[in-house]
């Protein structure tokens, strides 16, 4: 038996609901996680935790994650997804020119949407954890290594246009490097700003490419 248009646009409409609805809980069980993460740590986090701070049933974590690996695996995935999305998209809007794609790249790392304490500590227990889980390692390393090989690419464009001296390899992993350290006293808390740490960021640009930066920007 056929259903009529109505009933169909009815059973249409029930299905993307409870698709939304799974969407939703997940993504409310990965925040929680995150939160989690930040204020205990990763091997204090439990699944009862999460469901918790989701204000969800503990039955609804297991419906979707099966175990807190699982669970943790899909909040990995999640912050690589959007950390990599948000360095796309400002590489996309940056135009053509070298400097000011480096410059985006830079200035992205400490956009309000990723550069958060709870993220930074989600990310810093992550990172605790990467050596003995070969499987974080795999969820990042690919990211990983294309966005060390844009900065490459852009470290050596703007040797061969100023007529630097230094190794793009080195300056490179200097600059990567630079800015990790500031996520890390940003999470650390010890008074430094996220404003603060963007700037710190600028000089390091200035002082290694002066002929392509000012303060406001690439020349």
């Amino acid at each position: 038996m056929k259903l009529t248009s109505a009933a169909q646009d009815a059973t249409d409409t029930e299905k993307r609901g409870r698709k939304a609805s799974k969407e939703t809980r997940r993504q409310q069980l990965i925040e929680a996680t995150i939160d989690s993460l930040a204020k205990r740590g990763y091997s204090e986090t439990t699944l009862a935790d999460v469901a918790d701070g989701a204000g969800l049933s503990r039955g609804i974590v297991n419906f979707h994650f099966e175990s807190k690996e699982k669970l943790l695996i899909a909040t990995l995935q999640y912050m690589a997804d959007e950390y990599a999305a948000n360095w796309g998209a400002a590489l996309d809007k940056a135009g053509d020119k070298a400097a000011a794609q480096l410059w985006a790249l830079v200035a992205c790392d400490f956009d309000r949407k990723i550069c958060t304490k709870r993220k930074l500590a989600a990310w810093c227990a992550f990172w605790g954890e990467a050596k003995s889980r070969p499987t974080y390692q795999a969820l990042c390393g690919a990211r990983d290594v294309r966005y060390q090989e844009i900065f490459l690419a852009l470290c050596q464009k703007l040797k061969d246009e100023g007529g630097y001296a230094y190794e793009p390899e080195g300056m490179t992993l200097a600059l990567c490097a630079s800015m990790e350290g500031l996520w890390l006293r940003l999470m650390m808390g010890d008074g430094l700003t996220r404003e603060k740490a963007h700037a710190a960021a600028v000089e390091y640009l200035l002082v290694a490419f002066p002929r392509h930066f000012t303060r406001e920007g690439p020349k």
